[in-house]
């Protein structure tokens, strides 16, 4: 029997996860991995959500090329469809399934990706092994992962420190690892890579500007309590409905501030096949 996700999907798709999710670009996301990409390249991304980042990469990396987006919530992939119909691009196309067993032949694309996906799975270096046999000899396997320990914010508000310590226990509980930034090119080498074809590295997003804050304050403030991460934390008893309300509103009180300020560390890893 073919193998399949062990772990929960932390943040679930709630309205005020995808409104993070519909934010990234290839820009803002994989920035990393552009300068390795050619025009007429096999790509395929890994956890692409709404497709976003999938549609940026066919629209604009790859215009002679191919992206084949795979989900495991086969649900949010009509919104990826829609979108790619809205840009009018046809260089790209979504389907279901899981990374732990994916339903392609050995060698099949030039670049096998992923963006905040190792770090919810239970088998990530499983997962890793899979993407590097889909990759062709020559290719390119490359991840992007959070790393809530790199997460950092200004000034201190109450309730903000509890929402980090509920994340990690949720998230660990879930079967995934909230320090995955700092552990994928450790990952890589044992899905069989060898040291020196594993380049990594790390870059950050930060939300400063009025804007941002508000944006970032209020997505995190409202999934806290209402997306599947409130609901794995009461099953899984890493939270309480207290907690859970005290961490929302320390977003709230944090978007308020006016020298607000929020960093957040991602490590990035290319390995050559």
């Amino acid at each position: 029997m073919a193998k399949t996700e062990g772990a929960t999907y932390t943040h679930g798709h709630h309205a005020s996860v995808l409104r993070s999710h519909t934010w990234r670009t290839a820009a803002n996301s994989a920035a990393y991995l552009l300068p390795h990409l050619t025009a007429s390249m096999k790509i395929l991304d890994i956890g692409c959500g709404p497709g976003t980042i999938t549609v940026d990469l066919a629209a604009k990396h790859v215009p002679q090329g191919h992206v084949t987006g795979l989900e495991n919530a086969g649900e949010v992939l009509v919104q990826a469809r829609q979108l790619a119909q809205e840009k009018g691009v046809t260089n790209v196309d979504f389907v279901e399934g899981d990374a732990n067993a994916l339903q392609f032949a050995d060698e099949t694309f030039d670049v096998v990706c992923c963006h905040q996906v190792l770090q919810h799975v239970k088998d990530p270096v499983g997962v890793l092994r899979e993407m590097r046999r889909v990759a062709k000899t020559g290719g390119i396997v490359a991840a992007r992962e959070s790393d809530f320990g790199g997460f950092i914010w200004y000034p201190q508000v109450d309730g903000m420190d509890d929402w980090l310590a509920l994340y990690s226990a949720n998230a660990r509980s879930n079967g995934g690892e909230p320090l995955a930034g700092r552990m994928i090119h450790a990952w890589a080498k044992k899905a069989g890579f060898a040291p020196g074809s594993v380049t990594s590295g790390s870059s950050t997003w930060c939300y400063s500007t009025a804007e941002e804050v508000a944006w970032w304050s209020g997505l995190w403030a409202e999934r806290t309590v209402a997306s599947l991460f409130a609901k794995t934390a009461l099953d899984n008893g890493t939270g309480t409905k207290e907690l859970l309300e005290k961490a929302s509103e320390g977003w709230t009180k944090w978007g308020q501030e006016e020298d607000a300020w929020f960093s957040a560390v991602h490590g990035e890893i290319i390995c050559r096949k």
